[in-house]
């Protein structure tokens, strides 16, 4: 048995569901966008410096629907969390340790901009959409750097923790280059406070789920082998 954190019934799970869950919140943060503002709205706010200012106008004509899109986004951070861990744990090694870390911090870092997110949010619903918009945009970079610019520094382990664990998993065996490629892709997505999705979006996080959910499975229906420790893996 698998005593080491997170196991294998939640690594299994997470990895199945993380990225499923997480590829699903890009594509209502589209869809939910593109749905709430009309066309000329759409090339309003493609024309500001920021994707804040469209996002909080898309909140003001459909607050529910940019609420879901958003909390199935945190929830697929939240699951991610897990699912970096297990896959460190299967390829071994410090350098899969180190790029699961740097994961995590990147994955603590969304958590953060949720909670600006919804911050930001909840004032259009208390001062109104123009004084929440100027509020918000007047504080916007100190809210996006967050205290002592932590959540800002934690974002680029993101960057740097998905090129560690996808060469890792290469250099092991656990993945073949495609799916360390599209590991790699996954961790290239944007990072930030009240930030649109598109499309591209979506596609490199469906390929994270190519890349996690047969894992996930594998790690389900097999322990690892009591003579090497290693488990048997895909190596495409």
């Amino acid at each position: 048995m698998n005593m080491h954190f997170p196991g294998r019934w939640i690594g299994g799970v997470t990895l199945i569901l993380g990225p499923v869950i997480m590829c699903a919140g890009y594509l209502l943060r589209y869809l939910s966008t593109a749905t709430a503002l009309t066309p000329a709205q759409q090339a309003w706010a493609e024309a500001q410096p920021f994707a804040a200012y469209g996002q909080l106008l898309a909140y003001a004509s459909e607050p529910a629907l940019l609420t879901l899109s958003y909390a199935v986004f945190a929830l697929g951070a939240v699951l991610l969390f897990p699912a970096f861990v297990a896959l460190a744990q299967r390829v071994g090694g410090g350098l899969a340790f180190w790029g699961a870390t740097l994961l995590v911090a990147g994955l603590f870092s969304r958590l953060y901009s949720a909670g600006a997110d919804q911050t930001a949010f909840q004032l259009t619903e208390v001062i109104g959409l123009d004084q929440a918009t100027n509020a918000t945009m007047k504080e916007y970079v100190d809210i996006s750097y967050g205290p002592w610019r932590v959540p800002v520094w934690a974002s680029v382990g993101q960057y740097a923790g998905s090129l560690l664990l996808a060469v890792a998993a290469l250099r092991s065996g656990v993945f073949g280059t495609a799916r360390a490629v599209m590991l790699l892709l996954a961790g290239g997505t944007w990072m930030g406070v009240l930030k649109g999705a598109s499309i591209p979006d979506v596609l490199v996080t469906g390929l994270l789920c190519v890349a996690l959910v047969p894992l996930g499975a594998q790690v389900l229906r097999a322990r690892l082998p009591a003579s090497t420790g290693r488990p048997k893996v895909l190596s495409w």
